[in-house]
């Protein structure tokens, strides 16, 4: 087996088992109380992104760590730090792009000249250390991921600057790709402010999907079978995740979204790159919504 099909398959593994130990409460590996852990950068100052970000939530709330800063043992090393011997590192993710040339164009050329690269990416495991596993670093060679506060008031102006129209009445939160509109309940339907803005933050998500922005198929087929819609939800969830810890906002748990765990459990454990791929639309509709809103409003929330 090839090192790229060892680390899908290591990294799948890794998140099928926080999914599975939170299974119970409902609370998986994604939720979080919007600290600095949940937004993890290298020691150089590097955010992290995609499945890479969310292999560090896992590892940073299965063993408790306090600090979103990562590096690897010669970054850290290169900062004065001593990783503690016996520590564990986390694989994460460098995609590598390369040009390949298509066979049947370069047979098609006729003339001896290559035909058309066409580009791959591969995908090679390395293994970071969290800030809490080393001694002796140099405050001055690290960029420490920073505090963010964001007030509630503030959160909700960030996602009327979306532009998705949102109604409040007597509903339960959802959204209607059809009249590509975000309905939700009236605020004495949740036990919080935050479990407003986080359920309104999952359900802006599902909207970026539209035809008119990403795009996305599994909200274009996402009443054709259950598959798809764990797929969708999934993708959903992680993406709302990352955006409330962009705002420095705690992510809190969606019990009618328990009944989809099953169904992501077993597509993990049947598709190794699954997790990579519901990761992958997850950070690009992040990236969509933190694009829109600083070019709607001059003072929006940078992620």
């Amino acid at each position: 087996m090839t090192e790229r099909h060892d680390i899908y398959r290591t990294i799948t593994d890794q998140i099928i088992a926080a999914i599975a130990a939170g299974a119970g409460q409902w609370r998986m590996p994604w939720h979080h109380a919007g600290t600095p852990v949940m937004r993890p950068t290298s020691a150089i100052g590097r955010r992290y992104a995609g499945i890479n970000r969310l292999v560090l939530w896992a590892t940073a709330d299965a063993c408790g760590y306090t600090s979103g800063t990562w590096a690897t043992y010669q970054q850290w090393k290169a900062a004065g730090a001593q990783v503690r011997k016996g520590e564990s590192g986390t694989h994460v993710i460098l995609w590598k792009q390369v040009e390949r040339q298509d066979t049947a164009e370069r047979a098609d050329a006729g003339d001896g000249e290559a035909g058309e690269g066409r580009r791959r990416f591969f995908a090679r495991g390395f293994v970071v250390f969290n800030r809490d596993q080393v001694d002796g670093a140099d405050v001055e060679a690290i960029k420490e991921v920073q505090p963010v506060s964001t007030s509630i008031a503030e959160a909700l102006a960030f996602f009327d600057r979306v532009g998705v129209p949102i109604e409040y009445g007597l509903y339960d939160a959802h959204y209607r790709a059809d009249l590509d509109r975000v309905f939700m309940p009236e605020r004495a339907a949740f036990e919080s402010d935050l479990d407003l803005v986080s359920t309104l933050g999952h359900e802006i998500l599902h909207a970026v999907g539209h035809p008119a922005r990403l795009n996305r198929d599994t909200l274009r087929d996402y009443h054709k079978e259950r598959a798809i819609r764990a797929r969708e939800e999934l993708a959903v969830e992680l993406g709302s995740a990352m955006l409330m810890a962009d705002l420095g906002l705690a992510c809190t748990p969606r019990p009618d979204h328990a009944a989809y765990c099953a169904s992501w459990l077993m597509a993990l454990k049947h598709d190794p790159r699954a997790i990579f791929t519901a990761a992958r639309e997850a950070q690009a509709a992040v990236d969509w919504v933190h694009a829109t809103v600083a070019h709607s409003a001059p003072l929006a929330i940078a992620a």
